[in-house]
């Protein structure tokens, strides 16, 4: 079965956005979207920060320019909310910031005994959609959490520092806490 190429294959790349998606078929560069893989952007109780009772906030960023995958995405935001949950006890907030639009391309090569007849090399180079990816820029956020009590914030921000190994480029995480004026 055919898996994913490595990350570093599109990770640090210099690419622009590319989202173009016809409403006619036949105009449409990309004839099928692939599916997006991040189920929840958001996790957690909203209604806690409006009551002002989450006053610590831990923001993830990234300290480069760099792809994010979808797939790479909802493997990290999986994981730190089951940790999150058992840290926080339930009252937390958690958003994923990104959203993956930008669409990857595969040109897909065969290799071995008879492959040389049935690919056609640069010729059509093309690639058929293999991805999607989120393109941050320096500074940009990857996840914002809000929590209770600072003890859970440091809790987190080792959750969060695990995480780091599974998204690409270098990656920051601050933290902040809120007064109630400020919400």
């Amino acid at each position: 079965m055919a898996s994913l190429r490595k990350a570093n294959a599109y990770s640090k790349r210099n690419v622009t956005p590319f989202t173009r998606v016809s409403k006619r078929r036949q105009k449409s560069y990309i004839k099928t979207v692939p599916q997006q893989k991040i189920v929840k952007f958001t996790m957690g109780k909203n209604e806690l920060i409006k009551k002002k009772k989450l006053l610590h906030k831990l923001t993830m960023f990234s300290k480069e320019k760099v792809q994010l995958r979808h797939n790479a995405l909802e493997a990290c935001r999986q994981y730190v909310n089951k940790k999150v949950n058992i840290i926080a006890g339930g009252q937390y907030y958690f958003r994923v910031v990104p959203f993956p639009h930008h669409i990857q391309r595969e040109n897909k090569m065969i290799t071995g005994a008879g492959a040389d007849r049935m690919q056609t090399g640069m010729q059509l180079s093309y690639g058929k959609s293999a991805g999607k990816a989120a393109i941050l820029k320096k500074d940009s956020k990857i996840f914002v959490i809000h929590l209770p009590t600072e003890k859970n914030a440091q809790d987190v921000r080792k959750v969060l520092k695990q995480v780091n190994s599974k998204l690409p480029g270098k990656t920051g995480i601050t933290y902040e806490k809120l007064s109630k004026k400020d919400l």
